[in-house]
């Protein structure tokens, strides 16, 4: 599969399509407005650039274009995840880790996730 970059804006697009597709361009306007204060004008923009890329996919509708994501939020998250930590940490999950730890950003909660994540991917290996 060809990776897909999205922006911060396109990002916001993608989680309402993700969460709740399709969407017109009327209805993602109407969602996005009160966080982003976007225009109709932006919504078409980014879609054109979007569905550019490959991340969106519309039909016509009786109306309206429908709009539907054309990728899969784990799949694309992963990916942003890869080039975040290839960007920032030099692909280095644990070195990620020890600085969120160094910094005191996590939570009791987060630790406790985290141990049960690498338990279950410890338990996978064997």
């Amino acid at each position: 599969m060809k990776q897909i970059n999205l922006s911060d804006g396109e990002w916001n697009i993608m989680n309402v399509l993700w969460e709740s597709a399709p969407k017109t361009i009327t209805q993602l306007t109407a969602t996005l407005k009160e966080s982003t204060g976007w225009s109709k004008h932006t919504i078409i923009t980014m879609l054109n650039r979007m569905e550019s890329k490959g991340a969106v996919r519309y039909e016509q509708g009786a109306k309206a274009k429908q709009y539907y994501p054309a990728v899969e939020r784990a799949e694309t998250a992963l990916e942003e995840t890869e080039n975040f930590l290839d960007k920032v940490y030099s692909g280095s999950l644990g070195l990620m880790v020890n600085t969120m730890v160094e910094k005191n950003s996590l939570s009791k909660e987060e630790i406790d996730q985290l141990y049960d994540i690498l338990k279950r991917a410890e338990e996978e290996e064997k």
